[in-house]
């Protein structure tokens, strides 16, 4: 053989076989891999930096028309104008606006927000007279809870719950690695002081004097000090009100020579708040089954739910699985007998379960190549094999951690699409040296080289093919670039390092097990030429005739032809990702606005009892009235903002993916005509929510209604009703809905200005009065060690009395000549029907 000199791959590959390198490099490769899927951060979803805020705007009393031109609209503006701001929209309602602002993604999530302040900040002098407060909250990923358990009794009440949930969130939420956590549903405690207007008249107090006998109540202070016999002693003064006695006895003035106290004028009550929103888990017909319950109703209990996020870069196997041991240690303890806990939502088990089917398919993997390699090639091939899958896959791990990646779902989806690409190499090289050697025209070592060599051009050229297929993904836009960025890192990984381990390792190992392999007997080579024969008689007729050849071509184009057609007429859905099968989905549910919190509960039963029908659910939560846990799709859709007597949430669990046959997607196809029926029946609207395959969007189709300056809001809204209309009558389009609120029924109380001066009476004190009455103030606390939370007074008129005009038109005011006149001399009340908010959006730079 003519000398000619090696090129730089065909010297390293020498390298490599001639010396110990590739044990070292074995080594150090499969520790590596161990050392990555141990301390890198397992999570669900992959961490996508897009720096977004909400900012909550109050102004009392402002109309959402005045909000949206004097607090939304410039503010917008004003946003705007910062650098790196993608989106900014905003909502108006009576009395607040929430305005969202969302930056590029990729932009420094900790500058964003330093602008952004900065910005509100120099601004200042900008701000309208009606604006009271402003709140900036950031939303980021790591928001998203992770773990989710419910408490639950048949025999203690949501209030009991409630207080034993708080106790836990106390104990828990300073364990490490806790960045938030939160507590849904249940009624806190209070002290509610429920006014008789009749015995206020009566006694000549009013709510105003109430207020303020409270607030004087509430009083502590440091005096100062005085030194005495060389002793320094400090004058303090504890006057907090501490019990509810002391409550019941405040004097609020004096008629005559003898005080009236507060329990004069109403009724103090320790106890829960009134209900604002209702709570249950429930379980399905299985569970009655597996318990011998005998009922045809669900089987519910009131429940509080608790959700717990971690921090960012942590593991969330650990963080959850610590929380999951905390609890169990509080257990009869903090925990009384009688309370359980259902484990409704737990992203660190699924990380833990998908890490775990990873290595189940790579060891399938394996598995199937030995078992095919050596039926074709050898045991010896196949183990040869089988060493450079797991190498190629360690190394990837490893280079995703030094990257700052996470273990999640797009991760793993990298590397399980990866299985059939990371064998191509190493089978490619293995096979040649195996021929060389057995030909014997060189010696093993010169044979093992020269078979590398030859085939180096075809395996170099197709690594380099498969990353410039992936390398599109690394420049994607948007929500979805980060989102797909595992991909585009992880697989051209773990095909380059299995082209270094088909130019290192392999050859190596291939040396070390067929050198010494002696040529079978001829016997054994002809059993083994069925598949060149079986080959070549397949191949022969296409290679001899040229109409053949032809006939072959043109069945490929009319395949290829034919599979496009495939998504060209939906006869296969055309996506990017695929849908997750998950153990766990959301139905959202409006009902118009106005609906009472009892009737809203009423429907929601109703869902409930289909839901316990279907035999792949477990469980579910309901959440009347107010927001459920945070998702990862509820992030965007800003559904944690929910809350309302007409808004109701059911978090749905499902068996395991495992225990059921069907996918969590057509379990929904499957269920949803069911309930949109119910949700018909009872003239609500139905959202079936599934966490998404891809990044979260606020829907799957957005359409954005714009008008120039001289349209209505009413016109804008009419547009938008149409477009809805078109939606909905396009097939396999579900779930339209028009992101703003039908008009509701509302009681305007008007103040007769001329008929309150000439009572002394400025309108700010009558209105408010009413707030106080209706809606309820607390202006003092009950100051008690064992209570986490401040245990407030509210002072309020019972719900009985301020159920109608009628009772709230009793509500006393005083004149400045003393006398008590009531609310009904001093206004009218006007029933109007208006649109309670207002949604406005500026488009992406």
């Amino acid at each position: 053989m003519a000398e000619k000199k090696d090129s730089i791959l065909t010297r390293i590959v020498r390298i490599f076989l001639s010396s110990q390198l590739s044990v070292m490099l074995i080594i150090i490769s499969l520790a590596l891999g161990a050392f990555s899927i141990y301390i890198t951060p397992k999570e669900e979803e992959p961490q996508i930096v897009v720096p977004m805020a909400d900012i909550y705007v109050e102004a009392p009393g402002a109309s959402p028309a005045e909000i949206e031109k004097l607090v939304a609209a410039p503010l917008e503006k004003m946003l705007w104008e910062i650098d790196g701001v993608e989106y900014v929209y905003s909502m108006s309602t009576r009395e607040k606006a929430v305005v969202t602002v969302r930056f590029f993604v990729g932009e420094d999530r900790e500058n964003s927000l330093v602008k952004l302040h900065n910005k509100i900040q120099m601004n200042q002098d900008r701000v309208p007279p009606i604006v009271t407060s402003w709140l900036i909250k950031p939303i980021e990923i790591d928001d998203v809870p992770i773990l989710n358990f419910t408490l639950y009794s048949d025999r203690y009440s949501d209030h009991e719950l409630e207080r034993v949930g708080e106790e836990l969130i106390a104990r828990l939420s300073r364990l490490e690695d806790i960045s938030r956590s939160s507590i849904f549903g249940g009624r806190k405690r209070e002290i509610r002081v429920e006014l008789d207007p009749l015995r206020m008249k009566g006694f000549g107090i009013s709510i105003q004097d109430i207020e303020q006998a409270l607030q004087g109540a509430d009083a502590s202070t440091q005096a100062g000090y005085f030194n005495k016999n060389n002793t320094r002693i400090t004058i303090t003064s504890s006057s907090f009100l501490s019990s509810v006695d002391e409550v019941k006895a405040l004097a609020i003035t004096a008629r005559g020579s003898k005080p009236v106290y507060l329990e004069d004028v109403g009724t103090i009550i320790d106890g829960p708040v009134e209900a604002d929103s209702y709570t249950r888990i429930s379980f399905s017909n299985f569970y009655k089954k597996a318990h011998d319950i005998q009922s045809d109703k669900p089987v519910s209990f009131p429940c509080v739910t608790l959700a717990f996020s971690k921090k960012k870069g942590t593991n969330a196997v650990k963080v959850a699985q610590f929380l999951l041991n905390e609890v169990e240690k509080l257990k009869n303890t903090i925990i009384p007998h009688g309370m359980y806990i259902e484990v409704t939502r737990n992203y660190g088990k699924t990380a833990q379960t998908k890490v775990n089917e990873l290595l189940k398919s790579l060891g399938f993997a394996i598995v199937s190549v030995v078992i095919l390699l050596a039926l074709t090639l050898g045991w010896r091939e196949a183990a040869v094999v089988a060493l450079a899958v797991p190498i190629s896959f360690s190394l990837a791990l490893f280079m995703n951690y030094l990257f700052g990646y996470t273990i999640n779902r797009v991760t793993l989806f990298a590397l399980i699409l990866s299985l059939g690409l990371v064998v191509d190499d190493p089978i490619t090289n293995v096979d040649n040296i195996q021929r060389h050697i057995k030909k014997k025209f060189f010696k093993p070592f010169e044979a093992t080289l020269y078979a590398v060599q030859e085939v180096l051009p075809p395996v170099i050229m197709s690594t380099i093919a498969i990353i410039i297929c992936f390398a599109p993904l690394a420049f994607i836009t948007g929500m979805m670039g980060p989102y797909m960025a595992p991909m585009a890192i992880n697989v051209p990984l773990t095909v380059t390092f299995s082209t270094v381990c088909a130019l290192t390792i392999v050859p190596w190992v291939s040396y070390k097990l067929l050198k010494n392999v002696k040529d079978k007997t001829a016997d054994k080579k002809e059993s083994k030429q069925y598949l060149t024969k079986f080959y070549k008689g397949l191949l022969a007729p296409f290679l001899n005739k040229q109409y053949m050849r032809i006939l072959l071509f043109i069945m490929i184009i009319v395949l290829l032809i034919g599979s496009c057609s495939l998504a060209v007429f939906r006869l296969v859905p055309l996506k990017l990702l695929p849908f997750d099968n998950k153990n766990e989905f959301q139905i959202v549910i409006d009902m118009p606005e106005g609906t009472s919190l009892e009737y809203t509960d009423r429907v929601v039963r109703e869902f409930e009892n289909y839901l316990a029908s279907v035999n792949e659910v477990t469980s579910f939560v309901s959440f009347t009235g107010i927001s459920s846990p945070m998702d990862f799709n509820g992030m965007v859709r800003h559904y944690f903002i929910r809350k309302g007597s007409h808004l109701a949430d059911i978090q749905v669990n499902l068996a395991h993916k495992s225990d059921r046959q069907q996918q969590s997607h057509t379990i929904l196809l499957r269920i949803r005509k069911d309930l949109e029926k119910i949700a018909k029946e009872n003239n609500a609207q139905v959202q079936l929510v599934e966490v998404p395959p891809g990044p979260p969007v606020l829907s799957t189709l957005v359409a954005e209604i714009y008008g120039s300056y001289d349209k209505t809001y009413e016109e804008l809204l009419q547009g938008a009703e149409h477009v809805k209309a078109v939606m909905e009558a396009e097939p396999n389009v579900a779930d339209v809905k028009i992101m703003t609120e039908k008009n509701s029924r509302r009681m305007n109380i008007i103040v007769d200005r001329e008929k309150a001066a000439l009572h002394g009476i400025d309108p700010k004190t009558i209105l408010d009065a009413l707030k106080s009455a209706v809606g309820g103030i607390t202006p003092a606390s009950i100051h008690l060690d064992p209570e986490r939370n401040p245990l407030w007074i509210k002072v309020i008129l019972p719900r009985d009395k301020r159920s109608d005009m009628i009772s709230i038109s009793h509500i006393p005011i005083r004149s400045s000549m003393g006398k008590m006149i009531p609310l009904a001399e001093l206004v009218r009340v006007v029933e109007l029907k208006t649109t309670l908010n207002r949604l406005s959006m500026l488009l992406e730079k």
